[in-house]
């Protein structure tokens, strides 16, 4: 069994869209993985009451209480080592992560971001978008390297960027699609499906389904 964790700053709105896809009765037969535990570094992360909701342990690792990064990162890691995590998954979690702590999950610590990487890393990735003019914008979820939303990209969404569009029904539009493409992703490495090998992705039997969703 799959022992996955997520870590969260905010709202959880992909962390409910793991745990729903977790539910489901094809998941539950299919993949032998469960959520087994949620880390905040926020005590009023709206998604601790999600996780709640599902069952599952959550626990709130303040980052201001620490100095340093190193010793928030050293907190974090005791915190999913503790779960015996097989996966961790960044669904929401705005912090940077010391080069350190990425190296300790390498291959199994994933992140979503709210672009078509590598275009518009960092924040505010739709106000970058709209102002670059571009007609397509998206998400991806790469594996977590020591460059900021620079790791191996393992899945994209893409969406239209219409016309009269804001940042707001910008961002909204890309948030679907990230429901989809999370869960789909999480499934994928807990089926043993992608994998990091060598710094490349390695795709094993993905019938019918694609690295690249449209819509």
């Amino acid at each position: 069994m799959k022992r996955i964790v997520c870590l969260i700053s905010g709202r959880g709105s992909n962390l409910a869209a793991i745990l729903q896809a977790a539910s489901a009765e094809r998941w539950r037969v299919a993949v032998p993985a469960e959520v087994v535990a949620v880390i905040s570094n926020r005590a009023d992360a709206a998604g601790l009451a999600i996780a709640a909701a599902h069952g599952v342990a959550t626990q709130v690792i303040e980052h201001t209480r620490f100095s340093s990064r190193e010793g928030f990162d050293a907190a974090l890691a005791e915190a999913i080592d503790a779960h015996t995590a097989d996966l961790v998954v960044l669904a929401g979690f705005m912090r940077v992560l010391t080069r350190a702590f990425v190296a300790r999950y390498q291959g199994r610590l994933i992140n979503i971001h709210p672009s078509l990487l590598p275009a518009f890393p960092g924040l505010a990735t739709h106000r970058q978008a709209l102002a670059a003019g571009v007609r397509v914008h998206g998400a991806t979820v790469h594996f977590v390297s020591d460059v900021i939303d620079g790791g191996v990209i393992i899945a994209q969404a893409a969406v239209p960027v219409l016309p009269g569009d804001s940042e707001e029904t910008l961002a909204a539009r890309v948030l679907g699609r990230e429901h989809v493409l999370l869960p789909r992703c999480v499934r994928w490495l807990c089926e043993g499906r992608i994998a990091l090998v060598d710094g490349r992705v390695q795709v094993r039997d993905l019938p019918g389904e694609s690295l690249a969703l449209l819509g």
